[in-house]
């Protein structure tokens, strides 16, 4: 639920010690230990249960074409959540995924602020019509195992692809961890310009334990782009998935208690030689005590 400027982008900035609820595909191979590992990191969900978090998004996009700059700012306040509706004796858990309620700010340069609450009785301002049809609803079904391994997923309702950079799940290795411990996961995303060309890059998430304390793991994750990028606009379209933060996640109660993450970059020449887009964003996510 991002406000868009000229280049798709829009989302900002840094905070410590928070995290996300959310993972993918992870390797024994392609993990690697510092030391002797000591602590086993496992999903633990119970059938029925809902899991629910708030999100905190904040964005600023500058694009610059022609010497005229514009200023794009949006900030997004929801609550998600995960129904649990199936957990096999092997760990096997299958998660329907809702947006609760959501709030919505947006402001561009040299315009009125717009700013909608989904449980207010006011219509939603032109572009929004869709999120309040979405709230409530699954979005999305998926079964995954202990480890965060996306088993299988259907999209059950149409959203636009995850800005998030990092995957839905938050993906933990098959062994026991220490400080120090590392692992590797690969995705992929896929990048279009409209009318012009669309390009699969291969990107590399890295996530590496930076503290244990109390069955609390804080864990770093940063992205690096694999595949070489040459085209302004293709880079410009990409601002918005590529993302670094932190992650802390309970051993004892097995999930994401916090989840952050941010961006701050810019790219020259997307729309002529003298045209240039900043994106500068932060998404905070954090566990809601039952």
């Amino acid at each position: 639920m991002t406000h868009r400027s000229i280049p798709a982008v829009a989302l900002l900035g840094s905070m410590l010690n928070l995290a996300w609820l959310l993972g993918g595909m992870v390797s024994a191979a392609e993990t690697t230990a510092a030391g002797r590992g000591d602590l086993l990191l496992r999903y633990q969900f119970t059938t029925g249960e809902a899991v629910s978090t708030r999100v905190a998004h904040r964005a600023v996009t500058e694009t610059t074409v022609n010497g005229t700059t514009q200023s794009v700012e949006t900030a997004t306040d929801s609550v998600k959540t995960w129904r649990v509706t199936e957990v096999g004796p092997d760990g096997q858990t299958t998660i329907e995924h809702l947006v609760d309620d959501v709030t919505m700010t947006s402001r561009t340069s040299g315009q009125e602020q717009t700013r909608w609450e989904s449980d207010s009785a006011a219509p939603p301002p032109a572009g929004y019509e869709g999120v309040r049809l979405s709230l409530g609803r699954p979005l999305s079904r998926l079964t995954i195992d202990h480890c965060g391994r996306v088993l299988k997923r259907r999209d059950l309702f149409p959203n636009p692809p995850s800005n998030t950079g990092d995957l839905m799940v938050v993906p933990l290795p098959d062994e026991a961890v220490g400080v120090g411990s590392s692992w590797i996961v690969p995705e992929e995303i896929v990048v279009e310009v409209p009318g012009g060309p669309r390009q699969s890059i291969r990107t590399r998430l890295r996530y590496e334990v930076a503290a244990i304390r109390d069955n609390r793991v804080l864990i770093n994750v940063d992205t690096t782009v694999l595949t070489p990028v040459d085209d302004p606009r293709i880079e410009a379209r990409l601002l918005e998935r590529i993302w670094d933060g932190q992650i802390e996640f309970d051993a004892a109660q097995g999930r994401v208690i916090s989840r952050s993450a941010s961006v701050d970059r810019r790219v020259v020449g997307f729309h002529g030689p003298q045209s240039s887009v900043r994106y500068k964003a932060s998404r905070e996510e954090r566990l809601i005590d039952d």
